[in-house]
This record gives structure tokens, sequence and C-alpha cells, in this order.
């Protein structure tokens, strides 16, 4: 289990990404490097990093589920993901 610490952070980062998404976008559009420069670190998508929802794991996250390996496989083993089973051969 994550820190809560590190999960907010993480909500804060995408807080800031989606606020300053379109200004930018348009600031590079149009070259101005040092207006962009301007803007808060944490605003730039390239800072996010993936975190599984339910314990905040950094590792193992797959993204189409949105949780980390670990738990992914409890819940697959449990039933609780639609369509997902475990496979024997």
């Amino acid at each position: 289990m994550a820190k809560e610490s590190m999960k907010a952070r993480e909500r804060k980062r995408q807080k800031l990404v989606d606020k300053y998404a379109e200004k930018r976008a348009r600031l590079k559009e149009e070259g101005k490097w040092e207006e962009l420069q301007k803007l808060p670190k944490n605003s730039s998508a390239v800072r996010l990093h993936n975190r599984c929802k339910l314990t905040g794991r950094p590792r193992g996250y797959m993204r189409q589920f949105g949780v980390s390996r670990v738990l992914f496989r409890e819940m697959a083993n449990k039933g609780l993901i639609p369509g997902v089973s475990k496979s024997s051969w």
C-alpha cells in the first residue's frame, strides 16, 4: 500500500495537468518557450506516473484495468473482473 501522501501528490499533479493542458498546447504551438517555462513544473504531463487506483502501487500497473498486477490477479481469481478467468491448459 502506497503512502497517502504519494497518492495525494499524484492527484495534485493530475489536476495541474488538466488545468494547464490547453494553455500549454497553445504556447507550444506559438513557440513561446519563455512563457512555457513560467508554468508550474508539475503541469507537464510527463511528470505523471500511473498508479493503481486502489492501492497506489506505482509498478506493475495494468493500463486497461487501472490496477496493479497483484490486485488484478486477486480480483480475477475472485471473479470480480468481468470477462477474465484463470486459464489452464
